[in-house]
């Protein structure tokens, strides 16, 4: 129905749309209009609205472009094969069925618009259309299972330095997969590992950063706990396009130099952009909640913490909150 209400819209080359004609069209009630153009301002379309008038529509959500983003590529493996999907449910889902029917390493799927997006543990991820980056791109790393954590901290200080040099902000890593802002959060990272016996033959790693985003466009829920590029540089938008290309830049250069040199240049440049490392923490794991001091990372990629009574965790995974 909303794909017929812009076809509507751009039929309409710009004039007015009453709402009256428009119910009928539809065949649905004037308020059932009204909570559709709701729907549709909240992925990224602005509208006029006048009473007695109806409903204008004055801009689309932006699209990304495949030339300019090929133009920025500095790669030779991530990012040379690229999909733009409008909208999918999952580009986490929409990459795992290109693996299994052969897709590179280094291809990569975008989407304008998440419908069912995915964060850890289960979470959902707000991915309106034209607003951010919603991605998720094939490695294929043939590591040792147990090596298998490097990657999301690799990721994390590949779209940590990106972000810094793309939106001169002060992007900081907090563990285990997110990049926070000004203590509030914009991107989020999900790495999905196939292995066979001991070894990870390939990863889907999904990518999500709130790039141009208002504040109203985040679900009130979230609006005291995420922020967007756009927000935090005082209403300048970012180019999404400049952005992904220099992920991918940075990915594959620190990619390259794991390969070669190990976790332990990874794991410095980690710590050095992290702001969980020092910081009193409290980590919900699978066995119950951890509270002491986050101290450091371990070899395998764990985040070591100390309690008050000096006893000393290993954790691989769970959800980190500052104390």
């Amino acid at each position: 129905m909303n794909d017929t209400i812009l076809d509507i819209f751009a039929d309409s080359k710009g004039e007015f749309v009453s709402g009256e004609r428009l119910s009928q069209i539809l065949g649905i009630s004037r308020t059932a209009v009204w909570k559709r153009i709701r729907r549709l301002q909240a992925e990224g379309y602005r509208f006029e609205s006048s009473p007695r008038v109806g409903y204008r529509l004055l801009q689309e959500p932006e699209r990304l472009q495949l030339s300019a983003l090929l133009s920025m590529l500095r790669t030779r493996v991530f990012g040379r094969t690229v999909h733009i999907s409008d909208s999918v449910d999952s580009t986490q889902n929409v990459a795992h069925e290109a693996l299994l029917a052969g897709a590179p390493e280094g291809a990569v799927y975008l989407a304008e618009q998440q419908t069912s997006g995915r964060g850890r543990m289960g979470r959902s991820w707000h991915s309106p259309a034209g607003k951010g980056i919603w991605m998720s791109f094939i490695i294929k790393p043939g590591l040792p299972f147990k090596r298998a954590p490097h990657m999301t901290l690799l990721i994390s200080v590949a779209l940590c330095r990106a972000i810094r040099r793309t939106a001169e902000l002060d992007a900081r890593i907090k563990w285990p997969n997110d990049i926070m802002i000004g203590g509030r959060k914009t991107s989020g990272i999900l790495v999905e590992s196939i292995a066979e016996a001991d070894t990870v033959t390939a990863m889907i790693a999904g990518v999500g950063v709130s790039v141009n985003l208002e504040k109203e466009q985040f679900p009130e829920e979230l609006r005291s706990k995420a922020t967007s590029l756009k927000i935090e540089r005082g209403g300048r938008a970012v180019s999404r396009e400049r952005l992904i290309a220099e992920f991918f830049d940075q990915f594959e250069t620190l990619y390259e130099l794991y390969l070669a040199e190990g976790f332990a240049p990874i794991r410095n440049l980690w710590e050095a952009l992290t702001c969980t490392l020092g910081a009193a923490v409290s980590v919900q794991t699978a066995h119950g909640p951890v509270t002491g001091r986050a101290e450091g990372i371990t070899e395998d990629g764990a985040l070591l913490v100390k309690s008050e009574d000096g006893q000393s965790y290993t954790l691989y995974s769970g959800d980190l909150q500052p104390v």
